[in-house]
C-alpha cells in the first residue's frame, strides 16, 4: 500500500511561483515513476511531468521550460517546482506512482492551484 500526500498548493498572481511537495509513504521503492498530473475544470486530467528512480524526467510541451520536476534524497517525496504561472495551469494538481505509466498505481488526493490574470 502506498499513500502520497500533496501540498504547497495555492492562490498565486500569473508570473509566480509555486513549489508542490509530495510526501510518499509505503512501499513506494516498487514504483518506478513519479509524477505530478493535473485536472482543470471541465477538463480531463492530464499528464504535466514524471521523474523515476534514476532521475530521468519528462515534461508536458505546455509546461516546459517553466515546471521542474525533482525527488527528495530519500527518493519519498517529489517536488514540482512551477515558475512564470499562467491563468491557465490552474488546476487540481495530483501525485501519482506508477510501475508503468501512463497506467496510475497510486493517486494522491490533490492540492488546489490557483493563478489569477
Amino acid at each position: 500500500q502506498v499513500q502520497l500526500v500533496e501540498s504547497g498548493g495555492g492562490l498565486v498572481q500569473a508570473g509566480g511561483s509555486l513549489r508542490l511537495s509530495c510526501a510518499a509513504s509505503g512501499r513506494i521503492f516498487n514504483f518506478n515513476y513519479m509524477g505530478w498530473y493535473r485536472q482543470a475544470p471541465g477538463k480531463q486530467r492530464e499528464l504535466v511531468a514524471t521523474v523515476t528512480n534514476g532521475g530521468s524526467t519528462t515534461y508536458a510541451d505546455s509546461v516546459k521550460g517553466r515546471f521542474t520536476i525533482s525527488r527528495g534524497n530519500a527518493k519519498n517525496t517529489v517536488y514540482l517546482q512551477m515558475n512564470s504561472l499562467k491563468p491557465e495551469d490552474t488546476a487540481v494538481y495530483y501525485c501519482g506512482a506508477a510501475r508503468s505509466p501512463p497506467s496510475v498505481d497510486y493517486w494522491g488526493k490533490g492540492t488546489l492551484v490557483t493563478v489569477s490574470s
